[in-house]
């Protein structure tokens, strides 16, 4: 994939991909994005619809032409020829060039006002960060623990297939895992992955990276990624950058989204080493 860095004027560029996505969420998704956009400048947001079909394309571009997002954001919109996949449909997206800083953000988030000027001054005034990932709740307003340790094989399977008993017998490797200990935490943290529901990156060393690895269609392309831009920089929870995130886990998904988890997850275990338990 060849992406090319915009002009300086665009200091922020974001990517959505949707694949049948909950059309009245994008547009929530949208609104809190131009109220957190609001003094950046013109911010140039690519969705890229993943071929969900002619009826849902319709529904979609009229979606985005009735927004109101006065000039904090100036969206595009791009119809793949098929379904590219997670990290597809972003590359897609990043082939346009992105701005000093880019964000990859999902169709089922709310950012809160400040949370993008935080991240940025942030990323601003520490040159050696690459990512930034921020506090996240649920739509229950329950927290959600976006940061991980690299991964077990015996953690993942408990978390996809049992996720119930992995919490009564393996407590402790649960919470160590999901890095529990930074639900109070003040202070931005070093972390090892960074979930792809929000990510907010360096744009240079996004570009330096190549972008997401399309082998994986979907599930582990962000903490693949994570670990290529640490190469870069460091990766770090901010608990000053606040969202809501409405999406949900592979155990509830079906038997094809456990099936699509358990493909990636080898493939990522094959490409940056295994750990068992």
């Amino acid at each position: 994939m060849k992406v090319e860095e915009s002009s300086p004027a665009s200091a922020l560029s974001v990517s959505i991909v949707v694949y049948h996505s909950d059309l009245e969420r994008l547009r929530q998704t949208l609104a809190s994005l131009a109220a957190a956009c609001t003094g950046l400048g013109g911010v140039r947001v690519c969705v890229v619809d993943n071929a969900s079909g002619r009826d849902y394309a319709e529904q979609l571009a009229g979606l985005l032409d009735a927004l109101e997002v006065g000039e904090a954001l100036q969206v595009a919109l791009i119809t793949a020829p098929r379904n590219l996949g997670y990290g597809g449909g972003h590359n897609r997206a990043l082939a346009g060039g992105v701005g000093a800083y880019h964000l990859v953000l999902n169709p089922d988030v709310e950012i809160a006002q400040d949370a993008l000027r935080v991240g940025i001054d942030y990323l601003a005034a520490h040159p050696q960060t690459a990512l930034l990932s921020p506090r996240a709740e649920g739509a229950d307003g329950q927290r959600e623990f976006l940061c991980k340790r690299y991964p077990s094989l015996l953690v993942l399977a408990l978390r996809a297939f049992a996720p119930g008993l992995g919490e009564r017998l393996f407590p402790a490797r649960m919470a160590d895992y999901e890095m529990r200990e930074l639900e109070h935490a003040a202070a931005p943290a070093p972390v090892v992955l960074a979930s792809g529901c929000f990510m907010l990156a360096r744009g240079s060393q996004l570009l330096r990276t190549g972008g997401f690895d399309e082998r994986f269609f979907m599930y582990f392309e962000d903490f693949d990624l994570s670990l290529r831009m640490a190469q870069l920089g460091a990766v770090v929870f901010h608990p000053g950058m606040r969202i809501v995130h409405h999406g949900g886990y592979a155990a509830r998904k079906g038997f094809s989204h456990l099936r699509m988890f358990g493909t990636s997850a080898l493939r990522f275990f094959a490409s940056h080493g295994w750990r068992w338990i």
